[in-house]
């Protein structure tokens, strides 16, 4: 069980590889040029519902809930661009802290 502040600073991790690989992607993958398919990106966190005490302690920590009750991040890396691909590359490495952890996440993503 993780307290809210253990979960902050998963979060923060989660976007830190987040902004790390969107970067990567970017940088290596597409010269540094924002083009191709536009798109969102995301992290959601599944199992764990929003009246047990991790799911109040991930609401304290600012994970919102989606229309599914999934908790999820957003943008995770927060690199402003429109490519979906560097923000699908941010979210995986999101989902992937996560899952170091013990969470069952997964990126998702669709275009714009």
């Amino acid at each position: 069980m993780y307290e809210v502040a253990e979960i902050k600073l998963i979060v923060e991790k989660a976007k830190a590889a987040a902004q790390t690989a969107s970067l990567k992607f970017l940088n290596e993958t597409l010269q540094g040029k924002d083009n191709y398919p536009c798109g969102f990106a995301w992290v959601n966190i599944y199992g764990v519902k929003g009246n047990t005490k991790l799911g109040r302690n991930l609401k304290a920590a600012g994970v919102k809930q989606d229309y599914t009750k999934a908790f999820q991040i957003y943008n995770p890396g927060g690199v402003s661009v429109q490519n979906v691909d560097v923000k699908e590359a941010g979210a995986q490495a999101a989902a992937d802290v996560f899952e170091q952890y013990g969470f069952k996440a997964y990126a998702g993503s669709r275009l714009d």
